[in-house]
């Protein structure tokens, strides 16, 4: 038995990161997602990574540990604070913020 990754894409006021954002588990491409959609797979238990890309930008990859029957969930959104807002143009991987719902 496997247990479930849940990924939402959504914000409050203006996503200025349009686009396509592709998910990656383990540093595999396992599928992509638009702005208020939700991506679910179905994942092997024990520790794994999820990242995700939007162009050039990304977040940071996120460790998580699944069981048997478990489902995990994170929200993805590309809006931040101004200063870290303004160094994701020098800084890709501050464009994306990948959180733990």
């Amino acid at each position: 038995m496997s247990g479930k990754l849940v990924l939402t894409r959504t914000t409050i006021g203006i996503d200025v990161r349009r686009g396509t954002y592709v998910i990656f588990i383990d540093g595999e491409r396992v599928g992509s997602y638009e702005l208020q959609e939700t991506f679910e797979t179905e994942v092997a238990p024990g520790r794994h990574s999820v990242q995700v890309r939007g162009g050039r930008y990304s977040s940071r990859e996120r460790s998580f540990e699944i069981g048997e029957g478990q489902t995990i969930s994170f929200n993805c959104s590309g809006k931040r604070i101004l200063p870290l807002w303004l160094a994701s143009f020098i800084i890709p991987s501050l464009g994306l913020t990948l959180r733990r719902s």
